[in-house]
């Protein structure tokens, strides 16, 4: 299956914060919207970086209480892993496994269109695996030939 493919059915889009917004802002919206990964993007729709739950807690971790008030600019991870929407699935696993993130920006040319999380991945695969348990038994026991 293409990364695009999964983009779609999980629907296109990301959530994304402005640089100035401050972290607990961030840390808000993470909590409202039951994610843990924002874009970080300019006023005019540029993609300058993101902001995982993992970038607060190591701000947290080295800067303190101070962490806190910090600008979502002074803390974004600026090397984000991408792929592309004509990728297949494996590949943006092997980017997770590499680079050791739970997302990746899928990208169509330079424009962002959506997210891919492991727990994407973890869907996909078990869907995957139930429909192949499935045309399994209907073939063991004879039935719902197609």
């Amino acid at each position: 299956m293409f990364v695009g493919e999964i983009v779609r059915n999980k629907g296109v889009g990301v959530i994304a914060v402005t640089p100035d917004q401050t972290m607990v802002d961030v840390l808000r919206l993470f909590r409202a919207n039951n994610i843990g990964f924002v874009v970080v993007g300019s006023s005019d729709g540029k993609y300058l970086g993101t902001l995982s739950e993992r970038d607060c807690c190591y701000a947290v971790a080295e800067y303190g209480a101070e962490a806190a008030k910090m600008c979502a600019a002074d803390i974004m991870n600026r090397g984000v892993a991408t792929c592309s929407t004509k990728d297949l699935l494996p590949v943006a696993m092997a980017i997770m496994t590499e680079r050791r993130t739970r997302h990746v920006l899928v990208m169509d040319g330079d424009d962002v269109i959506g997210v891919v999380s492991v727990g994407d991945v973890v869907k996909h695969r078990l869907e995957e695996a139930q429909r192949t348990e499935q045309d399994l038994h209907d073939y063991i026991c004879g039935t719902n030939y197609r």
